[in-house]
């Protein structure tokens, strides 16, 4: 029982130095990525690039100690990072005390709010956002991300809330470029772009090993930075205009306090309620995708409970709001991490950066941090799904197009707003006009299809209508009408049956209408059937007095119906000519 709120009960008893060995090398690999990420990300936040460290340390720790899957990697990401800035930033400015403590009290709302909801076994709240959406979301977000950090290769002054404004910006200060900074820039985005993809074959052609060539070219950010604090050494490039980090506090994270300010969390909460939605779902995502490779299994209600303790973690440490992300948790599995105490390496090896490291990060340009950024959120950037999802599904297409659309001209907080009441709304058209279709029996089988799909068996006096819906409040209107224009149509009808299949619930409008429909067809001399029940929904039934009040019969199976109600003159007509599909229903 404890181990099921306390996963490291589980996996450590089986904790053995073969495992020690593998997460070691994983924990020294992901440390060797998150350094520069880690800066980087704080950059992107508004915030100063040691807390960024500060949040790649305690949080590992409490998500070994609390989380479910066995190689995510918890810190700072580039959406959330986004996001902490545009929530912090409408409070207070940037490189304010004001706006560090915005940034701490959003990680403890965050994590608050994340531990409550495991608490209540709330994981279903994911599925309030859609793929289409989170999908939408994160190419903009992208795409924002990656304009936002133009200013720092081009070395200007230059900002906007939204792409427009963003772009407005650059357009009217990009005569004051820096050629030095641009000098460092480009070369460095352009190396990282490279080393994705053509780090390991060069690597493999100088006589590396593919999993050695593999991860050291995930170590591309590292000589990135390494190579441009020489470049501005030996030039002297600060003096040139360069923007630089400059100094970084050294030693272990402070402990830090939220603010207690009820005005300020009232602020707050909204924000960090999205945040939290957004991390959990990206989180859950990557955690899930990684455990199916080795036929592992994570719980999101104790997911929600570990990235909460991480996020609480972090806000005592004086960091910001920190989740899963899908570059280090890829690293970490294939370098082989075994076990949640891989992260916990992860942070003692972060933490030792901050006491030895951080004096030779003095001359590091931020405009290798920005192309960090870049290169890393541009991958998140999918221009194949708006094609895709407008030839499968028009409705999704315009929840996806509309969670862009808002988000980069809005900003982030009501582009996730406007994707999750897009998804919904199209959700409740969609199920206020279910399918239902008149069906019929094919030939020489005991199956009931679609007569405008299939070639079918009918009889004139007898009506097979399949609902393929549960009967809600949503609905139960729109199969009131269906039925009875179905009926005034067929002036030869003697019995209406409704086939059950798929209906999984009856609720109280359901059964009205049902109830109206039974009325409707006995004062017309017309008999309404059941087929093909569900034992709960028929449990339902019974406890009500609709059954009693049923002119017609409850049959078991279709066929049954079909075959009992057809004798009752009238032959069956020969089958239908419509035919559009083999195998459609």
């Amino acid at each position: 029982m404890l181990s099921r709120y306390l996963p490291i009960l589980e996996w450590g008893r089986a904790y053995n130095r073969s495992v020690l060995t593998n997460d070691l090398v994983a924990a020294v690999i992901v440390t060797i990525m998150l350094i520069p990420q880690s800066l980087a990300y704080a950059l992107l936040a508004g915030l100063p690039p040691v807390v960024g460290l500060y949040a790649s340390i305690l949080p590992l720790v409490l998500y070994a100690i609390f989380g479910t899957s066995r190689t995510l990697a918890v810190g700072p990401v580039a959406v959330i990072s986004l996001m902490t800035a545009s929530a912090a930033g409408a409070v207070a400015a940037q490189g304010t005390a004001q706006y560090l403590e915005a940034a701490i009290t959003l990680a403890m709302l965050s994590g608050v709010m994340l531990a409550v909801l495991g608490f209540l076994r709330a994981g279903f709240l994911a599925n309030l956002l859609s793929h289409p959406v989170i999908s939408g979301f994160i190419t903009a977000s992208g795409i924002l991300i990656a304009t936002s950090q133009l200013k720092h290769i081009l070395g200007i002054a230059a900002g906007g809330e939204n792409w427009p404004e963003m772009l407005g910006s650059l357009a009217r200060s990009i005569a004051e470029t820096n050629p030095w900074t641009l000098a460092i820039g480009i070369p460095a985005t352009l190396f990282l772009f490279w080393v994705r993809k053509g780090g390991k074959p060069a690597l493999v052609a100088l006589g590396l090993g593919p999993r050695a060539a593999e991860m050291t070219a995930k170590a591309g950010p590292v000589a990135a930075v390494a190579l441009t604090i020489l470049a501005v050494i030996a030039f002297d490039l600060g003096e040139r205009g360069v923007n630089l980090v400059g100094a970084i506090p050294q030693g272990l994270p402070p402990f830090a306090l939220p603010s207690t300010d009820l005005s300020l969390i009232e602020k707050l909460w909204v924000p960090a309620l999205l945040i939290s939605i957004i991390g959990f779902v990206e989180s859950v995502s990557v955690a899930q995708t990684l455990a199916a490779k080795r036929r592992q299994r994570i719980s999101p209600d104790q997911e929600l409970v570990g990235l909460g303790a991480a996020n609480i973690a972090s806000a005592f440490s004086g960091g910001y709001p920190v989740t899963g992300g899908f570059a280090r948790s890829a690293v970490n599995f294939d370098a082989g991490a075994e076990t949640p105490a891989a992260g916990a390496f992860t942070a003692v090896g972060i933490a030792l950066a901050t006491l030895f490291l951080t004096p030779l990060l003095y001359s590091l340009p931020i405009a290798t941090l920005a192309a960090t950024i870049i290169v890393a959120v541009l991958s998140l950037v999918d221009l194949k799904t708006p094609g895709q999802l407008w030839r499968y599904s028009k409705a999704d297409f315009a929840a996806h197009v509309a969670t862009i659309t808002i988000t980069l001209l809005a900003g982030v907080e009501l582009g996730v707003i406007a994707g999750v009441a897009v998804g919904l709304l199209l959700y409740l058209y969609r199920a206020s006009r279910p399918h239902a279709a008149i069906v019929g029996r094919v030939p020489e089988t005991e199956h009931f299809r679609n007569v405008e799909r299939h070639k079918v068996l009918t009889v004139p006096h007898v009506l097979s209508i399949r609902i393929d819906e549960s009967l809600t409040y949503l609905n139960a209107r729109w199969l009131e009408e269906y039925v009875l224009e179905s009926v005034a149509e067929r002036p030869q009808l003697r019995h209406v049956i409704l086939m059950c299949s798929a209906v999984n619930e009856i609720d109280a409008s359901g059964l009205e209408s049902l109830e109206a429909i039974n009325h409707r067809l006995g004062d017309g001399g017309i008999g309404m059937h059941l087929s093909e029940v569900k034992g709960p929904v028929m449990d339902r039934l019974k406890r009500t007095h609709f059954l009693e009040e049923l002119n017609g019969k409850v049959f078991l199976s279709q066929e049954r119906a079909f075959r009992e109600l057809s004798r009752d003159n009238g032959e069956p007509e020969p089958p239908h000519d419509h035919y559009h599909a083999r195998g459609m229903i």
